[in-house]
């Protein structure tokens, strides 16, 4: 399987991973925020502990230190999290790593630490976190293709299923996807939608 899957949600609970890896989600984000060094640690064991021995690929934000103690082996990092780590200890781990991207600015960045894949977002208008960055628009993804290559290019933001077409078809190789998710009525079936999408790209 391709790392990350096609299909990339990111949820900020244990229950949230462990309905998607049940569903048979190929790659989960774990983003919960405010924890402290105990908690996040007790969180990435647990959440490892849902995905051990099933097709899913738990992916830690930010927390890399625990990802490290727990035997992860995928990490998520933002940009102030990228400038405050400790890439060798990092590498040294084993960790996949992948960046999140804003700017011209932010992929130079990112891409000085050698990432397993580039994050872009936000692609639309999103109201799950304040940004201080105006949406990137479609086109903004066949540009970034160009530039990263042969590194995986995850579009991330306000996307929902109806706009997965469009954005594979501009260049991403990957959709982050969050309240289209979390927030629909039937999640389950919007998970199987997403699912059978990236099966017929398979």
């Amino acid at each position: 399987m391709p790392y990350p899957d096609r299909f990339y949600p990111v949820v900020d609970s244990l229950a949230w991973v462990e309905r998607l890896t049940r569903l048979g989600v190929g790659t989960i984000q774990l983003r919960a925020k405010d924890l402290d060094d105990s908690q996040s640690l007790q969180m990435v064991t647990d959440a490892l502990a849902i995905t051990a021995d099933t097709q899913a690929k738990l992916v830690v934000n930010d927390y890399w230190r625990a990802a490290i103690v727990a035997g992860a082996k995928y990490l998520h990092l933002g940009q102030e999290d990228l400038a405050d780590a400790d890439l060798a200890a990092i590498r040294e781990a084993g960790l996949s790593l992948g960046v999140s991207t804003h700017d011209e600015g932010e992929l130079d960045t990112a891409l000085a630490a050698e990432p397993d894949y580039v994050a872009l977002g936000p692609i639309f208008f999103t109201t799950l976190k304040s940004m201080r960055f105006e949406p990137q628009g479609i086109p903004k993804i066949t540009e970034w293709k160009k530039r990263v290559g042969h590194i995986p290019l995850v579009a991330i933001g306000g996307i929902k299923f109806e706009h997965a077409a469009e954005i594979f078809a501009a260049g991403a190789d990957s959709i982050a996807v969050v309240s289209d998710v979390t927030q629909n009525a039937d999640p389950d079936a919007r998970v199987r939608q997403w699912l059978g999408l990236s099966a017929e790209a398979a």
